[in-house]
C-alpha cells in the first residue's frame, strides 16, 4: 500500500484515565507511531476529572502538533483549548454543533452501522465520520459495520471515514484499502506496552 494511500490513525482514550500513569503513556504511543488525532473518550460526569484529564492530553498532543477532540463534551471544546468535538449519536447535532464551534473546529459522527446517517452527518458538515464496530464484540446490539459500507464510500464520498471497535490483525487488513483512518484504543491499552501492540496491529499496513 502506497504511503499516502496508508491509513491514518485516530487514537482513542480509555473511558477512565489515572492521570499519575497515562499522560506519559499517551506520550510514549505518539512517540513511536504517527498519530493523526487523539480522541478523548472520557466517561463519567465529573467535570472536575474530564477537564484535567483534557488537559493532560491536550499538552501531550499539542506539543508533537497532533490534534485533540472530545467525545460530545462541546461546551468543554474552547474553554480547554481543544480542536473539537467527536459526536456519538450520529448526525442529529451535526449542524448546530458546526454553527456553535464555527468554521475552523473539527467536528467528527460516529454513525454506527448506518450508511444513510453517515451521508447525513458529512452532508450536515461533519468532518468525518466514524463507523463500528467493525469487528466482532459482546457489548452492543451485536451489530456489525458490513465490510461493503466501506468499500462504498471509499469510491463514492470524499468526507473522510474512520474504520473502529475490535480490531484485529486481520480486520486492519482487510479494511486497510478503503478505510482513511482506524481509530483504535481498547485494542491497545490493556497491554503492558501499549506502543508495541499498536504497532504489531498496524503491520498489515506497511
Amino acid at each position: 500500500m502506497a504511503d499516502q494511500d496508508r491509513p491514518q490513525i485516530t487514537l482513542i482514550t480509555p473511558p477512565t484515565i489515572d492521570l499519575e500513569t497515562f499522560p506519559d503513556r499517551l506520550a510514549a504511543v505518539m512517540d513511536s507511531t504517527d498519530i493523526a488525532c487523539v480522541r478523548l473518550a472520557l466517561a463519567g460526569k465529573d467535570e472536575d476529572m474530564i477537564q484535567r484529564a483534557a488537559d493532560a492530553c491536550r499538552l501531550v498532543a499539542h506539543a508533537r502538533d497532533v490534534i485533540i477532540v472530545i467525545e460530545n463534551h462541546l461546551l468543554m471544546v474552547n474553554r480547554l483549548g481543544l480542536d473539537g468535538v467527536h459526536l456519538t449519536d450520529g448526525a442529529r447535532q451535526v449542524r448546530y454543533v458546526r454553527k456553535e464551534l464555527g468554521a475552523d473546529a473539527v467536528i467528527g459522527s460516529f454513525c454506527g452501522v448506518t450508511r444513510h446517517e453517515g451521508m447525513n452527518a458529512g452532508e450536515a458538515g461533519a468532518d468525518y465520520v466514524a463507523f463500528g464496530p467493525v469487528g466482532a464484540t459482546p457489548l452492543g446490539n451485536g451489530e456489525q459495520v458490513e465490510f461493503d459500507l466501506f468499500e462504498w464510500w471509499s469510491a463514492v464520498i470524499e468526507v473522510p471515514v474512520i474504520a473502529e471497535g475490535a480490531l484485529t490483525l486481520a480486520l486492519v487488513e482487510k479494511f486497510g484499502p478503503v478505510t482513511d483512518f482506524f481509530g483504535v484504543g481498547e485494542e491497545i491499552w490493556g497491554a503492558d506496552d501499549p506502543s508495541a501492540t499498536l504497532k504489531a496491529l498496524m503491520a498489515p499496513l506497511g
